[in-house]
Protein backbone atom coordinates (compact mmCIF):
# COMPACT_ATOMS: atom_id res chain seq x y z
CA UNK A 1 0.00 0.00 0.00
CA UNK A 2 1.41 3.57 -0.89
CA UNK A 3 0.00 6.55 0.58
CA UNK A 4 -1.49 9.52 -1.33
CA UNK A 5 -2.90 12.95 -0.37
CA UNK A 6 -5.69 13.94 -3.08
CA UNK A 7 -6.65 18.04 -3.12
CA UNK A 8 -10.35 18.78 -4.11
CA UNK A 9 -11.32 22.82 -5.46
CA UNK A 10 -15.02 23.56 -4.59
CA UNK A 11 -15.52 27.01 -6.25
CA UNK A 12 -17.55 28.71 -3.92
CA UNK A 13 -16.29 27.11 -0.93
CA UNK A 14 -17.25 24.16 1.28
CA UNK A 15 -18.26 23.25 4.79
CA UNK A 16 -17.18 21.20 6.71
CA UNK A 17 -20.27 19.85 8.11
CA UNK A 18 -20.43 18.23 4.44
CA UNK A 19 -17.03 16.91 4.01
CA UNK A 20 -17.45 15.15 7.21
CA UNK A 21 -20.86 13.61 5.31
CA UNK A 22 -18.47 12.81 2.15
CA UNK A 23 -15.79 11.21 4.08
CA UNK A 24 -18.32 9.20 6.32
CA UNK A 25 -19.63 7.91 3.25
CA UNK A 26 -15.99 6.81 2.26
CA UNK A 27 -15.34 4.81 5.17
CA UNK A 28 -18.65 3.25 4.46
CA UNK A 29 -16.92 1.68 1.09
CA UNK A 30 -13.35 1.54 1.40
CA UNK A 31 -13.04 -1.58 2.56
CA UNK A 32 -14.40 -2.98 -1.07
CA UNK A 33 -11.37 -1.61 -2.93
CA UNK A 34 -8.60 -2.32 -0.03
CA UNK A 35 -8.50 1.29 0.36
CA UNK A 36 -8.08 3.47 3.93
CA UNK A 37 -8.92 7.07 4.09
CA UNK A 38 -6.94 8.46 7.05
CA UNK A 39 -7.53 12.01 7.84
CA UNK A 40 -9.03 15.13 5.89
CA UNK A 41 -8.38 18.93 6.01
CA UNK A 42 -10.70 21.54 5.26
CA UNK A 43 -10.35 24.94 3.98
CA UNK A 44 -13.53 26.28 3.87
CA UNK A 45 -13.77 29.67 2.56
CA UNK A 46 -10.99 28.60 -0.29
CA UNK A 47 -13.51 25.62 -1.15
CA UNK A 48 -9.82 23.07 -0.57
CA UNK A 49 -10.17 19.45 0.55
CA UNK A 50 -6.95 17.40 1.11
CA UNK A 51 -7.38 13.85 2.23
CA UNK A 52 -4.24 11.23 3.77
CA UNK A 53 -5.46 8.04 2.07
CA UNK A 54 -3.92 5.06 1.83
CA UNK A 55 -4.01 2.30 -1.36
CA UNK A 56 -2.69 -0.03 -3.79
CA UNK A 57 -3.10 3.22 -6.54
CA UNK A 58 -4.38 6.55 -6.55
CA UNK A 59 -7.38 4.84 -9.19
CA UNK A 60 -8.26 3.12 -6.29
CA UNK A 61 -8.65 6.20 -4.27
CA UNK A 62 -10.47 8.00 -7.20
CA UNK A 63 -12.89 5.53 -7.03
CA UNK A 64 -13.95 5.18 -3.23
CA UNK A 65 -14.64 8.89 -3.89
CA UNK A 66 -16.45 8.43 -7.23
CA UNK A 67 -18.81 5.40 -5.61
CA UNK A 68 -19.05 7.13 -2.38
CA UNK A 69 -20.33 10.79 -3.21
CA UNK A 70 -19.02 11.48 -7.01
CA UNK A 71 -16.46 14.20 -5.79
CA UNK A 72 -13.61 12.76 -7.08
CA UNK A 73 -9.69 14.50 -6.74
CA UNK A 74 -8.80 17.54 -8.71
CA UNK A 75 -5.54 16.46 -7.83
CA UNK A 76 -3.74 13.20 -6.30
CA UNK A 77 0.35 12.75 -4.99
CA UNK A 78 1.99 9.71 -3.63
CA UNK A 79 3.24 11.02 -0.47
CA UNK A 80 6.00 9.43 2.28
CA UNK A 81 5.29 10.32 5.68
CA UNK A 82 8.72 11.61 7.94
CA UNK A 83 8.76 13.30 11.25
Amino acid sequence: MALFMDVHTIAGGVSATDVAEAHSKDLEIEGRYGVSYLRYWVDESAGKIFCLVEADDADAANTVHREAHGLVADEIYPVAEHS
